[in-house]
């Protein structure tokens, strides 16, 4: 008797419906959490004062330069050097005339060190421009 041979065919396909999935999950997770990220705060101990109050228009949207106790400077978070500053908030006060500054200084910094970010605000012609402090209780 002859046997009958089975011939069965490999399946040489591989199955990327699963691989999608994680891979779109994963696209998700940054999506959300890339935001978040590059919202870090900077730690300033900010200065009290017992006339400190919100800064007039709080509700809009304000640029914000924070100048830590080690020196580094921020425009909006993203550490930028003095020049790269004066660059970056003159093309943001040509964008928008009535910018709105608010200068976030660590106590512990020289008053030379935020004269120094502050007299370009002015050279631009930039008259909002507020000192960030804490209310004094």
């Amino acid at each position: 008797m002859k046997r009958k041979q089975r011939t069965e065919k490999l399946v040489a396909e591989i199955n990327i419906t699963p691989f999608t999935d994680v891979i779109l999950v994963l696209l998700v997770i940054f999506m959300i959490t890339t935001p978040l990220i590059s919202q870090t705060n900077i730690k300033v101990d900010l200065p009290k004062a017992q006339s400190a109050k919100p800064a007039a228009g709080a509700s809009q949207t304000h640029t914000e330069i924070t100048i830590t106790r080690e020196g580094p400077v921020y425009l909006d978070g993203k550490l930028v050097t003095r020049r790269e500053l004066r660059e970056q908030i003159d093309v943001l006060h040509k964008n928008n005339p009535d910018l709105s500054v608010v200068v976030r200084s660590d106590k512990a910094v020289k008053l030379q060190d935020i004269v120094d970010v502050i007299d370009p605000l002015s050279e631009l012609g930039i008259t909002k421009v507020s000192i960030a402090a804490i209310a004094q209780e």
